[in-house]
């Protein structure tokens, strides 16, 4: 079966702003994400892509409009099943007023039981997304071979969740993974089991060094905008 690269869109303006942006129009990104969408091409130089896949939302539109640029022969599909969790009302507040809704200890603790307020249910978002692998993973290795290797353009929840059903975790512990802006993540799978073989590379280990003041204990809803 293929090898999916799971890529989360590059920094946003909701990011760098601290926003839960959601499924919100009008979220380009801004201009460091612009410049991580613009080194993609020369890090996948090597892979030969099969098909491209995106969320509809703009921030993953823009994010892989350079690869497409440089792969002319490929054209990008659209699938809603990867696109941003529907935070719901939730969609487009602060993350630091969020920190003290009730909610957010169950979506950090057990997010398999957290349902947004006027939108949807974390295993509704983990369930449409892995939907929609296994029906790519069918339609490239059907179109161009078991050895194939895809891209998927979405989000850090969707991501997460994804990593986490490949690994065969319960959902509430995909708050363990992290995933930065325009990282790339790779699963190959197979017959008897997916295998990840790259987890939120960015290839820039910045993210690692002490900071100023400790990160929060919590994982940040929506992915967090990485590295300062």
């Amino acid at each position: 079966m293929p090898t999916l690269i799971l890529v989360r869109h590059g920094r946003s303006t909701a990011n760098t702003e601290g926003l839960l942006a959601g499924r919100m129009p009008g979220v380009p990104l801004d201009e460091r994400g612009a410049a991580q969408a613009a080194a993609l091409p020369g890090r996948l130089a090597g892979l030969p892509i099969a098909e491209i896949v995106t969320s509809p939302l703009e921030r993953c539109r823009e994010t892989v409009r350079p690869l497409l640029d440089a792969r002319p022969g490929l054209r990008p599909h659209t699938d809603e099943r990867i696109g941003e969790c529907d935070y719901g009302d939730w969609s487009g507040r602060k993350l630091d007023e969020l920190k003290d809704e009730p909610l957010m200890e169950v979506v950090q603790a057990r997010p398999s039981a957290a349902a947004f307020p006027g939108g949807e249910s974390m295993r509704a978002m983990q369930t449409r997304a892995a939907e929609a692998v296994r029906e790519w993973n069918a339609r490239v290795e059907r179109d161009h071979g078991a050895d194939a290797v895809y891209l998927m353009c979405s989000h850090g929840d969707i991501i997460k969740s994804l990593v986490a059903d490949a690994l065969g975790l319960h959902l509430d512990l995909f708050q363990r993974i992290a995933v930065e802006p325009c990282s790339i993540t790779a699963i190959r799978y197979t017959r008897l089991r997916p295998f990840l073989v790259r987890l939120g590379d960015t290839g820039d280990f910045a993210s690692l060094a002490p900071r100023e003041e400790p990160p929060d204990d919590d994982a940040t809803v929506g992915g967090g905008a990485g590295a300062p």
